[in-house]
Parts: C-alpha cells; sequence; structure tokens
C-alpha cells in the first residue's frame, strides 16, 4: 500500500497522525509545506493513497495544492484539514475536488476514521481503472454480444443518450464505462449513480445538491452529482426506479442543461452526457403510469440489449479464468485454476445472477477450494448437482453432506441441497453465489428440503435436531454474505442485519475461519 501523505507546517499536528496511523498500520509520509510535496510528487510517479493537507501554509495554500494535484492524480482522495474560521470560505472552494475537510482540533479517532474512509475509496478507483482497462475482455467475444461491441465503437464518437437494459449483474455499468471510454469525453469525470439505492428524500439532493441551511443538516453547500460530472458523463443505473416527481426535473435538466440546487435560488448550467441502465420494462412502467412517457423517449435515444450470461454459455470459461485471476490479486494469492470438468458443469448452470454470480463463485473458489486445481467437486452444493440426469440424485447428494454429528463440522453442507430464485428475494438472488442458482423445473424448493432434512432427523434418536440445521442454515448464510462482500466481514454482517462481534463469534463457532 502507498503512503498518506500528511502536509502541515505544525510539527504536533504531523506528529499525532503519524503516530495514530502507525497505531493502525497505515504508511505515512509528512510534509511541511506544499513545495515539497510537488517535488516530491514529479519524483514519484505513483503519488500517495491519500493526501492529508492543512490549508494555511508558509509557501502555498492547501487549496492551490489541492489544484496542482488533482491536475496530475484526478482520482485521489485529499483531506483538507481547516480551522474554523476558515470554514465557510474553504468548503465552497474545495468542495468540487476534496474528498472531505478535517476541522481543527480533531478528535484523533475520527480524523483516523476519515483517513480509513479515503484509502477505502482510493482502493476502489484502483479498482475501477484495472476493470475499465480491461472492459474488452471482461465483456466477451461470443457472438451475443458482438451487436454490443459494434454499437460501441458507432457510438465513440457521439455524445448522444443511450439506454442499457438488460437482467441485473450482466455488466450494464461496464458498458456504461466502455461507451464513456471511447467517447469524445474520456478525458472528463465518469459519475455513477444507483438510484435505487438511495433513499427517496436523499436523491433528489444526491442529483442536484444542496445550499447550505436547506434542510437540517445541511451545513455546507454541496454539488450534486450532476455539477461532479460535468463536461463527462453521469451513469444512472436502475433508472426505472427513480420517484416519479424526481422524474420531471431529470426531464427539465436533459432538454435545456440547467437545474436548481436543493434550497437554490439560482440556475445551475451542467453538460453532461447522461447514460441510463435499467432491468426493468420501462414501456409497461410507462403504461402502469409510473414512468412518465417523455422522459423515457428522451432517455431511449439509443438502446443497447445487454444479453444474459445464459445466452453466451461460450464466454463463461474464459470469464472464469479472469476472475480466478482477478479474485487471487485482490487476495495476495496464487490464482487457481480450473478444470474442464468443473468448466462444463458451469457452462450448464443458468446464471439467474449473471455475470456477477459468476465473479462471486470464482471468489468463493478461491477461498474454499482446497486445491490449485479446482475439480467439479469443489463446485459449490448447488452447482454440482445442477443438471444431474440420475432420479434422486440432489437427495443422495445432500445426505452424503449431512454430518454424522453436529458442530463446526457440519457448517459447510446446504439446507436441503438445492435453492430456487423464486423463493428468494431479489437482491439475495442478484449477489449470491452461493444460495441463489436456479435448479432444473422438477426440483424442490430449499424450504421442501428442509422440511425432508427435517423430518429424517427427527425420525432418528438424535436429539440435537435444532443445533444441527441451525449451524448449517447460518453457516450457508455467512458464507454467501462473505462472497457477496469479497470477505469483508463488517460490511458481511451489516447486510444480514448483526452485529460484526456476532458474525466474528459465528465464524469461529461453525468453523469458517
Amino acid at each position: 500500500m502507498k503512503p498518506i501523505w500528511i502536509v502541515d507546517d505544525d510539527q504536533s499536528i504531523r506528529f499525532v497522525l503519524e503516530k495514530a496511523l502507525m497505531r493502525e498500520q497505515l504508511p505515512s509520509r509528512s510534509f511541511t509545506n506544499a513545495r515539497d510535496v510537488l517535488a516530491a510528487l514529479s519524483d514519484d510517479e505513483k503519488g500517495p493513497q491519500v493526501l492529508v493537507s492543512d490549508i494555511r501554509m508558509p509557501g502555498g495554500s492547501g487549496l492551490d495544492l489541492l489544484d496542482k494535484v488533482k491536475a496530475k492524480f484526478p482520482h485521489l482522495p485529499v483531506i483538507i484539514m481547516t480551522a474554523y474560521s476558515d470554514l465557510d470560505s474553504a468548503v465552497s472552494a474545495f468542495q468540487g475536488g476534496a474528498f472531505e475537510y478535517l476541522p481543527k482540533p480533531f478528535d484523533i479517532p475520527k480524523a483516523v476514521e476519515l483517513i480509513r474512509r479515503a484509502v477505502d475509496e482510493s482502493h476502489r478507483e484502483e479498482v475501477s481503472e484495472e476493470l475499465m482497462a480491461e472492459t474488452p475482455e471482461m465483456l466477451g467475444q461470443a457472438p451475443a454480444m458482438q451487436d454490443v461491441f459494434r454499437a460501441i465503437g458507432r457510438l465513440s464518437q457521439s455524445n448522444v443518450t443511450v439506454m442499457i437494459t438488460g437482467e441485473s449483474g450482466s455488466g450494464k455499468e461496464l458498458v456504461a464505462r466502455a461507451l464513456y471510454k471511447h467517447s469524445p469525453r474520456a478525458n472528463g469525470p465518469f459519475v455513477a449513480i444507483n438510484t435505487a439505492a438511495i433513499p427517496k428524500d436523499l436523491l433528489e439532493s444526491e442529483l442536484f445538491g444542496h445550499e447550505r441551511g436547506a434542510f437540517t443538516g445541511a451545513q455546507t453547500l454541496r454539488r450534486g452529482r450532476f455539477e461532479q460530472a460535468d463536461d463527462g458523463t453521469l451513469f444512472l443505473d436502475e433508472i426505472g426506479d427513480m420517484p416519479f416527481d424526481l422524474q420531471t426535473r431529470l426531464l427539465r435538466v436533459l432538454s435545456d442543461g440547467h437545474f436548481y440546487r436543493v434550497g437554490g435560488h439560482g440556475a445551475v448550467k451542467s453538460n453532461v452526457r447522461v447514460i441510463a441502465a435499467t432491468h426493468q420494462d420501462l414501456e409497461q412502467r410507462v403504461k402502469e403510469g409510473a414512468f412518465r412517457e417523455d422522459l423515457f423517449h428522451r432517455l431511449n435515444v439509443i438502446r443497447l440489449r445487454l444479453p444474459a450470461l445464459r445466452e453466451r454459455r461460450e464466454d463463461i470459461p474464459t470469464l472464469t479464468r479472469h476472475f480466478l485471476l482477478q479474485s487471487a490479486r485482490q487476495l495476495g494469492v496464487e490464482p487457481k485454476r480450473i478444470s474442464d470438468a468443473a468448466l462444463a458443469w458451469l457452462s450448464r448452470f443458468s446464471f439467474p445472477g449473471n455475470v456477477r454470480q459468476l465473479e462471486n463463485i470464482c471468489h468463493w473458489l478461491t477461498v474454499m477450494a482446497p486445491a490449485q486445481v479446482i475439480e467439479s467437486k469443489d463446485l459449490p452444493p448447488e452447482i454440482s448437482v445442477m443438471g444431474d440426469p440420475v432420479p434422486g440424485a440432489l437427495a443422495a447428494a445432500s445426505k452424503v453432506a449431512m454430518p454424522e454429528s453436529s458442530g463446526a463440522g457440519s457448517s459447510a453442507a446446504p439446507i436441503g441441497g438445492s435453492g430456487t430464485v423464486s423463493q428468494m428475494s431479489a437482491p439475495v438472488a442478484e449477489t449470491t453465489a452461493l444460495m441463489s442458482p436456479a435448479l432444473p423445473e422438477n426440483s424442490e424448493s430449499w424450504e421442501q428440503g428442509l422440511d425432508r432434512e427435517a423430518n429424517a432427523l427427527l425420525a432418528t434418536e438424535r436429539t440435537d435436531v435444532w443445533d444441527v440445521l441451525t449451524a448449517r442454515f447460518e453457516s450457508r448464510l455467512i458464507q454467501a454474505a462473505l462472497a457477496a462482500t469479497r470477505g469483508r466481514r463488517i460490511e458481511a454482517a451489516q447486510k444480514l442485519g448483526i452485529g460484526r462481534n456476532t458474525i466474528t463469534r459465528k465464524i469461529q463457532e461453525l468453523g469458517l475461519e
């Protein structure tokens, strides 16, 4: 990891932050003025992971430094330290470029938490840049994708509005980034927002920004996504879920390029190319009165349909190897290889979660497969029984997985050995590689499988049925959450609605370390 650079002429501030970051095992490098930072940047092509700078220093202000640093490293998170007396003048000046500001005097734990957030943001930007560089390979070369490739090529010199349709997890944002990367606006910003993931009350401010004092908690002016994407591209994901009243405001921006911040009285001009995406049938939403027809036609200038993964199965081997390599790189381990037999199993799977589900499975295999070569038996149980022509194979596989005794060793077996997307909520079906695969129509639901397993155990002399099945259920659920969050326990706990201490304890109890 690259170091965090600290710039402040106050030796005590530098000392406190250095020691705090050292305790968190975060490398740091300190400077007393902006000149030294600029000189170091000219010698260091990689630059820092995060820059933390004071606003008032001899030899150049933190705001001037911010402008020069952003010119060389546009995605570098910069935290500006400022005294309360500087706050009003500073916020409006660096709002567009700085990651956040840190008012002095500051609380050390809060400062470290803010720096960690900036580090996470920096890592996300690095991953996004890698993905953008690898977009053609990730999209695949199957015949079903050729129309998409040709459309991206035809649109490479255009600023026209594009609507991308396709199932969840099929890679719509990757197509949006490819359109941006090969457009005349490639040197401008690419800003993405998922309209379905933001509460309705906050979405307006998120899109259009707000003035200071516009509502409770609006302590500073905030630029919205339209302003942030000025002279660049704004990607509006899941546009079909946008609230109806906000659709009117969006239509106005698309019509003349002007909008008002929340609480503002002056019109703001923004030159933005909009790319929208949805998994919904917008024509049907228009008929139902849930989506404005005029907005639909404004967005639907050029439509690109992204095929589901099951429509381009010949891409599965290439994508699988790519994701295994990517997962190994993220985890810092040697990449695993996959046998032809295991690839054949994967290629027969329907992938209701599309490319995202395949990526999650590859991450799961990187963590869970016992050997360097992945065989069919190493695949998640839901996939390894997929399409088995032998009647009753599903039940047989489940019985083999059932341990003879309760405890941590029982945690890896599936409940009932099957699962169908129709029985689960959409987010789980989209993001989980372990619990969402669709099985043949004549397969039982996971609830039916649970009933069968429970009845079989209750018919024996066992007195630990509750413990056995609960351990298996909790194990599968935690493994699914960890796969969906790439092993990040705190995020997995948040998705499951449990505390981080709880998930840590469960991982230990269930032997999932």
